[in-house]
């Protein structure tokens, strides 16, 4: 289900485009040890694939040295998951077992899981310069360009490869600077609006 999302009522699997998976390759010295959100048309080539229904990725442990994630953007009803239980595991993964994580997800900067998974927690951005990126539709180059903008985030320690690698692809910001910085509002009572602020 590598990206899946619901379009009207038809289900179908969103992959990433070859250079971006190449890419991550490089990241990683080459090789992907685990993809958690596979499908029967990944070209990801992970050494370890989860794929629903078989295996369901959030339900397993994520401890590999190296992670890709192209995660369902959509709410997943049937088992009553998010993209932010997929960021999580991300975070966790790269805290827990310090594996190094790539994932590509919509640019939703103002997200409670941006706020809660990324901000102080990731290593890296790279907002990807495809505005439309074209996600390969069941295996196939033949989709419409997505509708919102991505970017790949970056937890790990070597955030010069992942510069040097993905400024072909992108605006590439390090934001180790937020590194235990909450990010949240904080209501103004004096003007009754609410503002961002970082909360320590």
């Amino acid at each position: 289900m590598t990206a899946g999302r619901q379009v009207v009522s038809e289900k179908k699997d969103w992959g990433t485009p070859k250079k971006y998976v190449d890419a991550v390759k490089e990241v990683f010295g080459g090789v992907i040890h685990l993809d958690p959100c596979s499908s029967p048309f990944s070209i990801v080539e992970a050494k370890i694939e989860y794929k629903l229904p078989e295996c369901d990725g959030l339900s397993q442990f994520w401890n590999f040295p190296t992670i890709y994630v192209n995660p369902p953007y959509g709410n997943d009803v049937e088992r009553g998951t998010k993209i932010i239980d997929w960021l999580r595991k991300c975070e966790e993964a790269n805290r827990v077992f310090q594996s190094e994580v790539i994932a590509l997800v919509p640019v939703a900067t103002n997200t409670g899981h941006w706020k809660e998974c990324i901000y102080g927690k990731a290593t890296g951005i790279c907002f990807l310069y495809d505005t439309r990126l074209r996600f390969l539709v069941d295996g196939k180059d033949e989709g419409k360009g997505a509708p919102m903008s991505c970017a790949m985030i970056y937890w790990g320690t070597n955030f010069p490869c992942f510069f040097d690698v993905f400024i072909k692809y992108g605006a590439v910001v390090n934001i180790e600077s937020l590194y235990g910085v909450k990010i949240g509002y904080v209501k103004d009572n004096s003007k009754s609006v609410r503002t961002y602020a970082h909360l320590t």
